[in-house]
């Protein structure tokens, strides 16, 4: 199933939204479908992770200070 929505785009994103479409011959809604279920799943994503490293520090689950300089470390960075 899917709906429709309507959109506002500036000259210039149009522009290159139809540029794209034309190289890639995929439509323009094809295209913007696709941006759209990237960002949302990324930003799901993100969220998600977050909560779970807020619910994880909440219960006071943290890394070990020696975990710490040992990922500093690798990183050639002075932990001191």
């Amino acid at each position: 199933m899917s709906t429709t929505m309507t959109i506002r785009l500036d000259d210039d994103l149009k522009v290159r939204l139809e540029n794209l479409a034309d190289a890639t011959h995929r439509s323009k809604s094809f295209l913007a479908t696709e941006a759209i279920r990237d960002f949302v799943e990324l930003n799901e994503w993100q969220i998600q992770e977050i909560k779970a490293a807020i619910s994880e520090a909440d219960n006071g689950e943290f890394a070990s200070d020696d975990a710490i300089t040992d990922t500093l470390k690798k990183w050639g960075v002075n932990a001191n």
